[in-house]
This record gives C-alpha cells, sequence and structure tokens, in this order.
C-alpha cells in the first residue's frame, strides 16, 4: 500500500515529481509489476466490479481516410 508523503510548501511542482519519478526508477521491476497490478485492481474495484474497458464486438474495423 502506498504512503502520505507531505512536501513543503516552497517545493515546485516539477521538483515533486522528479523526486517520485526517481523514487519509482529506484525500484526492482517485480515491485513495479505488482503496483501496476494494484491500480488495475483497484480500478476495476472503484468501476463497480467491471473493467475499465470492455470489446464493442464489431471485430476488426479498417477505415481508408
Amino acid at each position: 500500500m502506498g504512503s502520505l508523503k507531505l512536501y513543503d510548501k516552497n517545493l515546485t511542482y516539477e521538483a515533486i515529481a522528479s523526486q517520485r519519478e526517481q523514487a519509482f526508477l529506484a525500484l526492482p521491476p517485480e515491485k513495479k509489476l505488482q503496483m501496476l497490478l494494484n491500480l488495475n485492481r483497484n480500478a476495476v474495484a472503484l468501476n463497480g466490479g467491471k473493467p475499465l474497458k470492455t470489446p464493442q464486438g464489431k471485430g476488426i474495423i479498417i477505415k481508408k481516410s
């Protein structure tokens, strides 16, 4: 599970994003995959148990533009 991190007011959004990116890149691949699967599980749970996207049943559609 994630953790709450409080930042100082004088940090810019770019600095915070950079810190988060560096922390994520330092993780091993197994942990990154586990985080992705947990995110997918949470998204399905928040969508009432249904996947976010469902097939439309139209098969392959090829358009000439």
